[in-house]
């Protein structure tokens, strides 16, 4: 939806303003302070969630922040839609929110728009600068001021060009868990979206969506001095080589949306809000649009394994395992090239099995060498690569190694993203930013890394130690709104690692974790190890999920989470504590069907199997164990 001023129906003007949720639990009130400054404030239930806090953007052409009046305000309207998801929490989503829209002048008569939209499950909020001149952005002041009580959940983000090869920021650090919220941030750099926040019987998840290429990516600024969050800025080098950093347009200049799930546990970790406001999706081939599950050997052998005769016996395990896809990573156009690629390909193709390739994105921006780098750097290079591919067999491209959130990075995304989608290929992003709703926007996205993920627990025994709870915080945070590349399951060994978690805790993860393409870390050899019961249970995972319902848990702790597929069910929970947990589950909605139940056997390295009935469930999951359930 592109607004313009011109095109909103206003009402008389009033000081104040209030919006309310459609089921009236959730309250915007919205007004100009004394200092002529736009501030709002959020209630759920008569409950504060955020107190007043600062709205407004500074472009170089002028302050819309400071100095402002009220000039009309929109009747409230409903908006409803309903859009589908190739790789989401549903398959199948319902929005219906309250929209209004306030049109304010600043100081110099200058006119800017709010829009605002209020969810049951929470809300978001917006500007838009109108007219055909340049607009170049400067700072914005949109805030959110939590009660000195709330606590706080956060991944720090990491200093721009620091890391491996120079390639941060790349969302790759550990969360600070339940902490106190006006705790300043570890460096300069913020914190990343989401980010999550509990004030008193209400959690808010903070995002952003609608990012369309032409602005860059937001954070929250690193000072929250007295529980005040404000918008923070991509840092200076976060930028393509010779690009620019911030949103800079000819025309109308939009941002993103602002968004906010509100409201309790369950409410939040069931919202779809994160996807509802970004656009709708762009046209893709159908018949081409294959969520589903990988082989992929680099998780564990590393890149000595990107070979022709290794990558032959992945694409027998992905089809005897029932899996469409199995990924070629870093390297294989000097270590195989393209003629064995082919020839892996078309037999890929015998066994009912994809053939996924790494490249490199990066120019001059970072030191990595893996290949093929430098060559997607212009639209001209990107389509020569494309028709290369898609000559070979590839249906599709993981992308590594971004430079940041700056514009010109968002915008390079973004090109690829439209030219892969022309191009009919599935696509991947690492060493990437938080996707922020692009999965909705373009359907052939089926996942992006943006977490620490399970390489880094391979590299390091200190990550490893740390990934339970690491991986208990993930359905919360990373993993609440977009697709997540944690590339999950070991039961096996690790190389020189002490695997710190019980099979039951990895074989949770591959309901828990929601990926369009799940790659999948075990090995043929690891995967050999385990009982029937369970290649199984991997063998027949759906490919996609129609619905969701939280059962319950605790951020870093842990978590239990249900998920159908056409008419089954799906649950799965795990403990990253040290100590067992006793859960009992609501499983009403089951009525009294009785499912098939895997869980961890008596040592670290072994399963049970057994039976759960509903209503009703109790299960004691071991220290770092967990347990899925199937009910046909």
């Amino acid at each position: 939806m592109r607004l313009t001023l011109a095109s909103l129906l206003f009402a008389v003007p009033a000081l104040a303003q209030a919006l309310s949720s459609p089921d009236g639990q959730l309250q915007v009130d919205v007004s100009i302070n004394d200092q002529q400054q736009l501030v709002y404030t959020v209630q759920r239930a008569g409950q504060p969630v955020l107190l007043a806090s600062r709205l407004g953007l500074v472009l170089e052409q002028g302050d819309f922040a400071n100095g402002l009046k009220l000039v009309t305000t929109s009747p409230v309207k409903a908006h409803r839609e309903q859009y589908t998801l190739a790789a989401g929490k549903k398959s199948r989503v319902d929005t219906l929110a309250n929209e209004q829209s306030f049109l304010l002048a600043n100081a110099q008569g200058r006119q800017f728009v709010l829009q605002l939209r209020a969810a049951n499950d929470g809300l978001a909020l917006r500007y838009t600068v109108d007219g055909p001149d340049r607009k170049t952005f400067k700072d914005e002041l949109t805030s959110f001021a939590f009660p000195a009580d709330a606590r706080a959940w956060l991944q720090p983000m990491s200093v721009a060009k620091t890391g491996w090869k120079r390639t941060n920021p790349s969302y790759e650090e550990h969360y600070q868990a339940d902490i106190a919220v006006g705790t300043k941030a570890p460096s300069h750099a913020g914190w990343v979206f989401p980010a999550l926040f509990r004030a008193g019987a209400n959690w808010v998840a903070l995002t952003e969506a609608g990012m369309d290429g032409r602005f860059h990516a937001s954070r929250l600024a690193s000072d929250s001095t007295g529980g005040t969050y404000r918008i923070g800025l991509p840092e200076a080098s976060e930028v393509n080589t010779g690009g620019h950093l911030l949103a800079d347009v000819n025309g109308p200049l939009t941002t993103p949306w602002r968004v906010l799930a509100i409201g309790p546990l369950k409410t939040v970790m069931e919202s779809t809000l994160g996807t509802d406001l970004a656009a709708p999706a762009i046209a893709f081939d159908k018949t081409k649009l294959q969520p589903g599950h990988a082989s992929w050997s680099w998780a564990i052998l590393k890149d000595d394994a990107t070979v022709f005769d290794v990558q032959k016996r992945f694409i027998d395990y992905a089809a005897d395992m029932g899996w469409n896809y199995t990924l070629v990573d870093a390297d294989w156009d000097r270590k195989i090239g393209d003629a064995k690629m082919k020839e892996l390909a078309d037999y890929a193709k015998t066994k009912n099995v994809g053939l996924l390739a790494w490249y490199n994105s990066s120019g001059a921006w970072n030191d990595t060498e893996y290949s093929p780098k430098n060559a997607l750097l212009t639209k001209a290079a990107r389509a020569k690569e494309f028709a290369r591919v898609r000559a070979i067999g590839i249906q599709g491209l993981k992308v590594d190694f971004f430079g940041g959130d700056g514009a010109s990075s968002i915008a390079y995304y973004v090109d690829i993203l439209k030219e892969t989608a022309a191009a009919g290929l599935l696509l991947n992003f690492h060493g990437a930013t938080l996707p922020r709703g692009w999965s909705r926007t373009y359907p052939q996205l089926m996942t992006v890394e943006a977490v620490k993920g399970f390489e880094f627990a391979t590299f390091e025994q200190k990550d490893q130690d740390k990934v339970s709870g690491h991986a208990a915080m993930l359905p919360f945070t990373r993993n609440l709104f977009d697709p997540m590349d944690f590339t999950p399951v070991v039961f096996h060994e690790i190389p020189n690692i002490k695997r710190a978690t019980r099979n039951g805790f990895e074989l949770a993860q591959s309901v828990l974790f929601l990926s369009g393409i799940q790659h999948y870390a075990e090995t043929p050899e690891g995967m050999a190890t385990v009982p029937a019961y369970v290649k199984t249970f991997m063998r027949e995972l759906p490919r996609a999920w129609d619905e969701v319902r939280f059962l319950g848990g605790e951020p870093g702790r842990w978590v239990a989470i249900a998920r159908r597929a056409g008419t089954q069910w799906f649950v799965a929970g795990f403990n990253a504590d040290d100590t067992p947990r006793e859960l009992t589950l609501d499983l009403a909605w089951l009525g009294q069907r009785e499912g098939q139940l895997i869980t961890d056997g008596a040592g670290p390295r072994e399963f049970a199997e057994g039976k759960v009935a509903a209503p009703a469930a109790t299960l004691t999951l071991a220290p770092k164990g967990g347990f899925v359930a199937r009910f046909r």
